[in-house]
């Protein structure tokens, strides 16, 4: 792999590696204040009202909870790509370069750039992330009405 190619790979890690660690900081301080919120809801007034909230309060903790299982999901995955590793066929931590658009195959986080370049961050589960999957340069891809062809894969 040349040195750009690596560099443009290396860019879309950690590009991904930031959004999803802020948006772990970002649950984590949902979570926290939620925390808080059930501990002063519990100093204040009794009755239905005070039941009601923190109800309410449980089922943000849970959500949050969720959201917070999910991204340590998303971590994981991207713990198991090495950028340094150029393959022939598409697989998790490829960078697809296709006559219609540009992929990272990695966790959905949409639209990154580098060099002014977009690529999109896709989840290998995806329909398009299926779809390309195991494929080579110069494969043909038919996806909801388009036909497009792999150029490269880093």
């Amino acid at each position: 792999m040349t040195k750009n190619n690596l560099e443009i790979k290396q860019a879309l890690y950690e590009q991904c590696a930031v959004l999803v660690s802020n948006r772990l900081e970002t649950v984590k301080k949902q979570i926290a204040q939620i925390q808080e919120s059930l501990s002063s809801e519990t100093k204040s007034t009794a009755g239905d009202k005070h039941e009601t909230g923190r109800a309410m309060l449980q089922l943000e903790r849970e959500k949050a909870g969720q959201q917070l299982a999910e991204i340590n999901k998303i971590k994981e995955v991207l713990s198991r790509i090495d950028v340094k590793i150029a393959s022939k066929k598409v697989g998790l931590g490829s960078v697809v370069f296709t006559s219609q658009a540009n992929y990272f195959v990695a966790v959905s986080l949409g639209e990154l750039k580098v060099n002014d370049v977009a690529f999109y961050a896709i989840s290998p589960s995806t329909p398009i992330g299926q779809l390309i999957l195991g494929k080579g340069v110069l494969d043909a891809i038919d996806f909801r009405g388009n036909s497009f062809k792999i150029l490269d894969i880093l």
